[in-house]
């Protein structure tokens, strides 16, 4: 039986629990997966008292994608260079670290060598994008509030040439924007935009429609949404931890039909 969890703060609002239920009642397997309300203080104490019970596997989520490298035996090759895990799972009574945010972005993003990038933020989920955009794409623009996070990103996409922006530069004549800062960060800048050429991932999905999403949609850009996000990596994480192989399409299907109206 599948016992698993994810972790973050806050953590109310997550439809992780609803999209792994859902994954394994059409998978026909028992399982149980729920939210608990865990922080960079309460991590370390939550993880030495459960890490060896009978849990399968924890998806991960803001503040704790960075610590949580740090507890376990095993960590890919991804997440050690974007320096972040969204999913813990016990193989072999040893935990492994690896980002599924990464893998989604790379099934997600479609992009040639010249395209036009622009990331906004330096956190986690940015570098999970910068990773699956690494050797795919000459240039990426870095909008950050902190230059000093460019260092990081930087290492995500060692074949990248980074450049660091001011979070209110021009956005119009991009290919592709990723927007992963927290809840109303980008709010105020949303109307700097003038033009939509391409597409535009909104790592967001509470609250929806952000600021962005709807300047963007209103001047006819494509949306690919927190919720599409949300599932793509989590169809990773429902592999992992079940063992079972399975139709991504299919699954992605009913699972993003079961969070149409969340």
């Amino acid at each position: 039986m599948i016992k698993a969890a994810v972790l973050g703060s806050p953590i109310t609002h997550s439809l992780s629990p609803k999209i792994h239920k859902r994954a394994y009642e059409i998978l026909g397997i028992a399982g149980e997966y729920t939210a608990v309300e865990v922080n960079e203080e309460t991590f370390p104490n939550f993880f030495a008292e459960n890490s060896k019970g009978g849990w399968t596997g924890f998806s991960l989520t803001m503040p704790l994608k960075e610590i949580a490298i740090r507890y376990c035996a095993q960590v890919s090759e991804t997440a050690h260079r974007i320096n972040s895990a969204n999913t813990l799972h016990r193989l072999e009574n040893q935990w492994h670290a690896t980002s599924t945010d990464y893998l989604a972005f790379a099934n997600l993003l479609q992009v040639s060598a010249d395209s036009r990038v622009a990331i906004i933020g330096g956190g986690g989920t940015a570098r999970a994008a910068a990773g699956a955009l690494n050797s795919k794409v000459a240039n990426i623009d870095v909008l950050l509030r902190s230059p000093d996070r460019l260092v990081a990103m930087a290492r995500a996409a060692p074949d990248v040439l980074l450049t660091h922006l001011e979070m209110s530069a021009n956005l119009d004549s991009y290919d592709l924007i990723i927007q992963s800062t927290p809840a109303n960060v980008f709010d105020g800048y949303a109307q700097n935009l003038k033009s939509a050429r391409g597409v535009l991932v909104e790592c967001l999905y509470k609250p929806w429609p952000t600021d962005l999403v709807n300047r963007y949609t209103e001047l006819g850009g494509r949306i690919i949404s927190g919720r599409d996000l949300l599932v793509e990596q989590a169809l990773f994480q429902i592999e992992i931890f079940s063992g079972e192989n399975f139709d991504f399409n299919l699954m992605r299907t009913q699972l993003l039909a079961h969070i149409s109206e969340d």
